[in-house]
């Protein structure tokens, strides 16, 4: 289920907003300072959250969700009190924080996205931060290369040496991104005809375990590999690298190696960003972000909403940016809302 509009009605006692939201793809919001657009993200986060306390403390009457399903969710704000139901043929249903929870998955980032609290109450670096969770990821990867024993539908010799030669690409992929599974020895992948003539069912086995391993790895690797072609495309004289120990690091083209701490901050906007889209946010979901634009030259900015519609497309995401700048925009204002000063 997507998201196909949403609107608000009385933000801060005097705006009356609609927007209409893309269900495949990249949606902009642009406005002036203070029409509230970063607030209007904001609250599509809170709903999707089921975070009432924090929308009780937002000034709004009401506030519509529309789905592509043909439902719509309305929630109406009297004095702090809040009234939740979801709307079908006419049929209205109360909803709980907890339903609303269920309703889509979302990931938002804010405008002060470079620092982040941790659950001891700590501000830390974002990015050392999620440098630290991806060492952690690819390491526990590595320690279960190891193949498990899965039992799966028969197939037949010619099955099987097809099914081998597609699986052996997206194994290959994973070993891109630097972990690979052990193939057990005196047995070759992908197998000929010959081969599966012969060991049979011993090849039968061994797809069914390498496609559980591709199951369980294929994410990361594809989030890997796709993070580093997108930054360092984006990098000059510098290339973003992940070492056998899964730790990232940043090496110049002479080959020095530069800290994390010491990249721009405009560099660092762009790796929180694309991190955590691609790490932190599960396929069908939202993404909700404010001003990308800030700290990065107009070469980057103008690049930016491309790069969203890629990564939308891959993992099937609905990215809604709320932006000051045209450059982000760029050439798609076809993919633009406008939040005007229409006041209730």
């Amino acid at each position: 289920m997507k998201v196909r509009s949403v609107a608000v009605s009385r933000l801060f006692g005097m705006f009356d907003h609609f927007v209409d939201i893309r269900p495949e793809g990249l949606t902009l919001i642009h406005s002036p300072n203070g029409y509230g657009k970063s607030m209007f993200i904001r609250m599509i986060f809170l709903v999707l959250r089921g975070d009432v306390d924090e929308l009780k403390r937002t000034p709004f009457s009401r506030f519509d969700m529309s789905f592509t399903d043909d439902t719509n969710l309305i929630i109406e704000n009297a004095a702090g009190e809040l009234r939740i139901q979801m709307q079908r043929n006419r049929i209205t249903s109360e909803m709980t924080p907890e339903d609303l929870k269920m309703l889509c998955e979302v990931t938002y980032m804010s405008s002060e996205r470079l620092v982040i609290k941790k659950l001891d109450g700590r501000l830390v670096p974002a990015l050392e931060a999620y440098a630290a969770e991806l060492s952690d990821r690819i390491n526990d990867a590595k320690e279960n290369i190891s193949l498990a024993k899965i039992k799966g539908n028969y197939m037949n010799g010619d099955e099987l040496v097809f099914f081998s030669k597609d699986l052996k690409a997206k194994l290959d992929f994973i070993k891109e991104a630097g972990f690979e599974a052990e193939i057990p020895a005196g047995m070759k992948f992908p197998p000929h005809r010959h081969d599966v003539n012969t060991d049979h069912d011993d090849y039968l086995n061994l797809v069914h375990s390498l496609s559980d391993f591709v199951k369980r790895n294929y994410f990361l690797a594809e989030s890997i590999v796709v993070f580093k072609d997108i930054i360092n495309d984006l990098l000059i004289g510098k290339k973003v690298s992940i070492n056998d120990k899964g730790t990232i690091g940043i090496r110049l083209n002479d080959g020095t190696s530069l800290p994390l701490n010491r990249l721009s901050s405009g560099e660092k906007q762009i790796f929180v960003i694309i991190y955590r889209i691609l790490f932190h946010t599960a396929p069908g979901s939202i993404v909700l972000i404010d001003e990308p634009e800030i700290s990065l030259h107009v070469s980057w900015q103008q690049t930016l909403s491309s790069t969203f519609l890629d990564i939308a497309r891959l993992r099937d995401l609905q990215i809604i940016v709320a932006t000051h700048s045209p450059q982000i925009i760029h050439d798609k204002w076809d993919l633009t809302n406008e939040l005007r000063a229409d006041r209730a």
